[in-house]
């Protein structure tokens, strides 16, 4: 049975779809089958991994609204053990659309009863609000991803996402766990990030990830090539900070640590290992 993780944070701009890509695509490489579900409307995972998703006429919006099969919706992607549920600017309309439905906030955990057995990993790449998409995101997860940016209003609005995690688990998904805090954009020279750094530490204990996304042009740039970092430049440093997250998240669900293939670990060519930000 595969994991189910939710990559949320309400607020914009903190990384999060860069996790979703790249921690997938670290993990995909590994050899773990790798499931990725975009469910926000913009459609930023799909299109970073060099998936048109305006084309094409099967996408998340057509699964939670239309009643598609997902198997019929996923699409492969450029790594042999990656692959995507695309979404679509039509998902726009789609919380709108679920209120009136039946078991609405169980709508995503449903659908993808149908496939969890066929990947060690479902990655959700969640929209920036606490709104319906997202909801069902953490009704189906079995844990919850939170990036948080190096930034000066780092802890903003994380009382509210942790608020619903816990309404959540009381009314909808009792199982639903937090599996850690990902500190994202870190820049070493500057006091500030070396600050929330250590503040986020301090509120979320062994919560936080020990590995953290340092700021990196190489993966700012990735996206515009559809292609996740590790494609785009094997040596640079977003690629190795995502493959240490990728080794962390293994190390923290040790029953899931043996590839599906049983190939063992498969890193890209030349990709070094890096150091953790101490």
């Amino acid at each position: 049975m595969g994991k189910v993780i939710a990559i949320a944070n309400q607020k914009g701009g903190v990384g999060k779809t860069t996790t979703a890509i790249n921690l997938a695509a670290s993990l995909a490489v590994m050899e773990y089958p790798v499931l990725l579900l975009d469910i926000d409307p913009q459609a930023n995972a799909s299109n970073g991994l060099g998936i048109e998703s305006r084309r094409l006429d099967k996408t998340t919006y057509e699964v939670l609204i239309g009643g598609i099969p997902i198997q019929e919706a996923i699409v492969p992607t450029e790594l042999p053990f990656l692959w995507v549920l695309p979404s679509h600017i039509n998902l726009v309309g789609a919380e709108i659309e679920m209120v009136d439905l039946p078991q609405r906030e169980r709508i995503l955990r449903t659908v993808l009863e149908a496939v969890r057995r066929k990947y060690s990993f479902i990655l959700i790449d969640c929209p920036p609000s606490l709104g319906l998409l997202t909801l069902n995101a953490l009704t189906a997860a079995d844990s919850v991803l939170i990036p948080v940016q190096c930034e000066y209003y780092a802890l903003e609005g994380l009382g509210q996402l942790l608020n619903t995690i816990a309404i959540v688990r009381r009314h909808l998904n009792p199982g639903l766990d937090i599996e850690g805090v990902l500190l994202t954009m870190y820049d070493g020279r500057l006091r500030l990030s070396n600050q929330v750094l250590e503040e986020v530490r301090r509120h979320f204990g062994a919560k936080t990830f020990r590995t953290v996304i340092a700021r990196n042009v190489r993966l700012s740039e990735a996206p515009s090539h559809g292609k996740p970092v590790l494609l785009y430049d094997a040596l640079c440093q977003g690629t190795r900070n995502y493959l240490e997250l990728a080794q962390e998240l293994l190390e923290r669900n040790p029953e899931l640590l043996q590839p599906t293939s049983g190939h063992g670990t498969a890193l890209p060519e030349n990709v070094p290992t890096g150091r953790e930000v101490q």
